[in-house]
């Protein structure tokens, strides 16, 4: 999957690839990245980055995610995400509609196909990221409009999963 990643001010383009639950290979034009973690807690996660490990401290924004790791702190934004929230297009204000993973993941279970009506907080998809299941629900009721993704498939932050129209 392609990013444009805002880090601290500086935007670059960012290829992903996910390699399993735990991992993922990332490209900037400058640097390559071999990627694999695991969770301590809510808001720690131990990260292993080219063979060394960091433990990092996560928090998330309304449009960012805040890591700190070894006393830096990194402000990452999904650049894409904020240009089309800045010129009226589909942005934060119209997420609702749409399932999207909150991290890195792999799809295990689909509860919903198109045209399925559901209540809001009704599960739609169950991920796997980081040897935990998550389920993914409905943010309101309405009709499944499209199902993006099927059972083996990896995932990452941003991609819509379901569209659900009210």
């Amino acid at each position: 999957m392609e990013y444009n990643l805002n880090i601290n001010d500086r935007t670059d383009p960012v290829h992903v690839d996910i390699t399993g639950d735990t991992g993922f290979d990332a490209a900037t034009p400058q640097e390559e990245f071999e990627v694999s973690f695991a969770r301590i807690s809510d808001h720690q996660i131990s990260l292993q980055v080219n063979g060394q490990t960091f433990n990092a401290h996560v928090t998330r924004t309304e449009d960012a995610k805040i890591i700190m790791i070894e006393g830096r702190t990194f402000t990452v934004r999904d650049a894409d995400l904020a240009e089309r929230t800045k010129s009226g297009g589909r942005g934060m204000a119209s997420t609702e509609t749409e399932v999207t993973p909150p991290m890195p993941a792999v799809v295990i279970l689909v509860a919903v196909k198109p045209g399925d009506h559901v209540e809001k907080g009704d599960p739609v998809v169950t991920l796997s990221a980081m040897k935990m299941e998550t389920t993914l629900t409905a943010p309101y009721s309405g009709e499944v409009t499209s199902v993006n993704v099927a059972e083996g498939d990896k995932v990452m932050p941003g991609q819509i999963l379901i569209d659900i129209q009210s």
